[in-house]
């Protein structure tokens, strides 16, 4: 069983309430715009991060963490693409991606719009945890918090932050 706290689009914020979820998660997975240095190594200093960059993230980054993360947590088969789009508007490379790897949960980030749907074409759940930084339209900051056992994605829930 692993507890996964899932953030996007930091834009070079980070504060407690983020760290203090990261504290409670086995692992911190990161949707991409990180922003800077600063994010990952606050929340490495805490927890393994899993994590693809984003369109606003500098070169350092993106040696750091590859634009497509597909992996196996505990029986789960994960894809992740900062843009991806969402179900029945994925992106080309998303659409690419899911047809070979075939994953059980599709994670995209960039929109900084929270979504959970379940995709019934391609037999996945698509998540997309919105934007936990102070950049962009969003009005609340949010991240979601799950567990995964085995192959099933258990206790989803939505974490507000409050406003920017």
């Amino acid at each position: 069983m692993k507890r996964i706290l899932l953030l996007s689009d930091t834009h070079s914020y980070i504060d407690d309430r983020i760290l203090d979820y990261a504290k409670d998660a086995d692992e911190v997975w990161h949707c991409g715009d990180f922003g800077n240095m600063k994010v990952i190594e606050e929340l490495e200093k805490i927890k393994p991060i899993r994590g693809v960059y984003g369109n606003i993230d500098e070169a350092k980054i993106r040696t750091i963490f590859p634009e497509v993360l597909s992996f196996k947590c505990e029986d789960l088969d994960v894809l992740m693409i900062h843009i991806g789009g969402y179900p029945e508007r994925y992106s080309a490379l998303a659409k690419e991606e899911i047809a070979k790897n075939k994953p059980k949960l599709f994670i995209s980030g960039h929109s900084h719009i929270l979504k959970a749907m379940y995709d019934k074409r391609n037999n996945l759940l698509h998540l997309n945890p919105g934007a936990c930084g102070k950049v962009g339209w969003h009005k609340v900051r949010t991240m979601m918090r799950f567990t995964i056992f085995k192959d099933e994605i258990k206790d989803l829930e939505v974490i507000e932050l409050g406003t920017k």
